[in-house]
């Protein structure tokens, strides 16, 4: 789809302003008094350096129009065939170098995710399935933390339930790095796993469940929370198997009166960490709550990703006899369980992205 396909005249109007905005932007960066507040400038630099490319394809695309327009007046008038021939090669070579940039400059159009630069909170639960529920859920939880680690980002656990057979009830963790969430937004939603289970001795295949919520982690000036909005409970850390793991009240849990939010915290041996810790829960669950409320078509609010965790909801199926992924959202399906199961999911995410990127580039030029 190119700019000229979609409206032309709007999309050249959009771009104009684009390039208004990082002139703006420029200026702003020039006032001396800019440097007095880190934050604004280092948005504002963030923010130029990302128009910077747009800028310079649309001016780039603009001179290959012109080029265009001054090699069909000599065209017109041009009697000479060697002549001729040099400027009709030169003309194919614009047209060519003109699709390709009305191309990028569509997608450049497409209204961008303000969190996709931010690092994520990620909450995998056990959903339909018991024990073997469980252990899926602590299946993802490893694959996303080798998915992590082939990119170079860091894992934090932020709170987990474990069990004594290696699954997990709930495991929320932190993630940081580049882009993260514009990568790992797409994992939203009920995973489905088709498989016998280590505990079923008749070889019977199971279908089980978990749950995968990813947040855009909220940094404290995203969301300031009132401390008369929230209840805090102490109490003692409990091991696997509800054995104590130290006769201290460090375990933390942290109500948020508004809205019924509660989120506990008992990994660290610390009630400050823990109380650390649930607080980052707590202001990426706001925020993606605040998101859904001002605009319903945010979709990583924490409760629509998640559903119920009944099989029906599934958005991606593992199945080991076949051994086969599917996510049902594109239809998308490789015979590589093992390879995505050990982080490898860059083949899937970049067809969820790219098909994201067609529905809103459509919809942005309807």
């Amino acid at each position: 789809m190119s700019v000229g396909q979609t409206g032309g005249a709007d999309l050249t109007a959009k771009l104009d302003l684009i390039v208004e905005k990082y002139e703006s932007i420029g200026k702003q960066l020039e006032d001396p008094e800019i440097f007095s507040d880190i934050r604004k400038y280092t948005e504002l630099a963030k923010e130029r350096a990302r128009l910077e490319e747009i800028v310079e394809r649309y001016r780039r695309y603009l001179q290959v129009k012109q080029g265009i327009e001054d090699s069909l007046e000599v065209l017109a008038t041009e009697q000479d065939e060697d002549m001729r021939a040099l400027f009709e090669e030169e003309l194919q070579a614009l047209r060519q170098e003109q699709e390709e940039l009305e191309v990028q400059l569509a997608r450049d159009l497409i209204p961008r995710d303000p969190n996709d630069d931010k690092s994520v909170i990620c909450e995998i639960r056990a959903g339909t399935g018991g024990e073997e529920a469980a252990l899926f859920a602590g299946d993802l939880f490893r694959m996303y933390g080798r998915y992590a680690e082939s990119k170079g980002w860091k894992v934090e656990v932020l709170s987990s339930s474990p069990t004594d057979l290696g699954g997990f009830k709930e495991v929320i963790f932190a993630i940081e790095g580049d882009r993260a969430y514009s990568r790992l937004k797409y994992e939203a939603g009920v995973h489905r796993v088709q498989r016998v289970p280590a505990t079923e001795s008749s070889g019977r295949i199971h279908t089980s469940t978990a749950t995968v919520a990813v947040l855009p982690e909220a940094e404290e000036v995203d969301v300031v929370i009132d401390p008369k909005d929230i209840r805090v409970d102490t109490f003692c850390s409990s091991g696997h198997g509800g054995q104590g793991v130290n006769t201290t009240y460090s375990a933390v849990r942290i109500t948020h009166l508004p809205t019924g939010i509660v989120v506990s915290c008992q990994d660290e041996r610390s009630q400050i960490q823990n109380r650390e810790r649930a607080m980052r829960v707590l202001r990426s669950r706001l925020k993606a709550l605040m998101e859904e409320q001002q605009a319903q078509e945010i979709s990583q609010a924490r409760r629509s990703q998640v559903g119920t965790g009944e099989r029906s909801e599934k958005i991606r199926t593992y199945n080991f006899p076949q051994n086969r992924v599917t996510d049902h959202r594109i239809g998308l399906t490789t015979h590589k369980l093992q390879q995505v199961l050990d982080g490898e999911l860059d083949e899937i995410i970049d067809a969820l992205a790219f098909s994201d990127e067609q529905a809103r580039l459509a919809e942005s030029t309807s």
